[in-house]
């Protein structure tokens, strides 16, 4: 018996770009994926904030509230980087929102949509979850003073 083969030629398997990044970062489409999904937060964030009636002046002036947790790095890295991701990632929002519904206190939904809000904008602007290493590495990249452009694509 003889098998046959077919006679289409097959391109050779394209590679992938290059990108210096440090381990554990996400790049790529899912940096891209994530960083819309940070936008749909924000923006439904916004949308539960407008629900509650109150003033649209609470979202500037409790944004950078989160950022207060960067003071446990007072204590050490990894304990600032403990602080930061708790501030930093949903379970604290989502936990104050859901309070603030089901007690029918304006002000912990009012915190949690604030909450929300800032770390969609974060994720979106490419900000991650710390790791305890304090400098600044994070799963989206490293961000800040003396850290190349290179290592947030």
């Amino acid at each position: 018996m003889t098998s046959t083969l077919s006679a289409t030629p097959t391109a050779p398997a394209a590679t992938a770009p290059t990108v210096t990044t440090a381990p554990g970062v996400v790049t790529g489409q899912p940096r891209v994926w994530l960083q819309a999904e940070g936008l749909a937060l924000a923006v439904a964030a916004l949308v539960v904030h407008g629900t509650t009636g109150t003033s649209w002046r609470l979202v500037p002036a409790l944004f950078l509230v989160p950022d207060l947790a960067a003071f446990g790095h007072l204590a050490g890295d990894r304990v600032g980087a403990w602080t930061y991701d708790l501030a930093h990632t949903a379970p604290l929002p989502v936990a104050l929102l859901v309070a603030g519904l089901a007690w029918d206190v304006t002000g912990l939904t009012v915190a949690g949509a604030v909450g929300l809000f800032h770390l969609g904008l974060d994720r979106a602007l490419g900000y991650g979850v710390k790791y305890d290493s304090g400098s600044g590495h994070t799963h989206l990249g490293s961000k800040g003073p003396g850290h190349s452009r290179a290592q947030h694509r």
